[in-house]
């Protein structure tokens, strides 16, 4: 068994959609960088990778080969083909996500699901939480979303 760990943060950009996990959540700015800037999927790659001992995000998907836009669910699909390549199936995974002002709740379960289904596991492995700072730092601000997730292999 190998554990790995991600963490992935982006500024609020109001002219795009928020995606969180595949979900498109409705009511808030979107936020900034390349593919839709999905941070809980870009964390998960990371921790996915790193259990796995397969570099990171930016190695297997660099901003020159990402199309603008682009769904992170089509990144967790290639992650899950790459550590089947290795030899890992995964075990469970469990991530966070950190925003004062974004509701989550509701969406976790679908949340869940679309990251299990681009992965082709079990919904059940895979926990998605949220939680806010408190109004501190630049979470708390409102200037940004981050996400932390851990992740075993087996």
């Amino acid at each position: 068994m190998r554990v790995g760990s991600g963490f992935d943060v982006h500024a609020f950009d109001p002219s795009r959609p928020l995606v969180l996990a595949g979900v498109t959540i409705e009511g808030s700015a979107g936020l900034a960088g390349w593919s839709d800037g999905d941070v809980a999927s870009h964390a998960i790659v990371d921790a996915l990778l790193g259990a796995a001992g397969l570099g990171d995000l930016g190695s297997h998907f660099p901003e020159s080969q990402v199309k603008q836009g682009s769904s992170s669910l089509l990144m967790l699909a290639r992650t899950s083909s790459l550590l089947a390549e290795a030899g890992y199936t995964v075990g469970n995974i469990d991530c966070v996500v950190i925003a004062q002002k974004v509701r989550l709740s509701h969406h976790r379960p679908a949340m869940s699901s679309e990251v299990a289904r681009a992965l082709g596991i079990e919904a059940s492995k895979v926990s998605m939480k949220a939680t806010t700072t408190d109004n501190l730092g630049f979470t708390g601000r409102g200037e940004g979303i981050a996400a932390i997730a851990v992740a075993l292999l087996e």
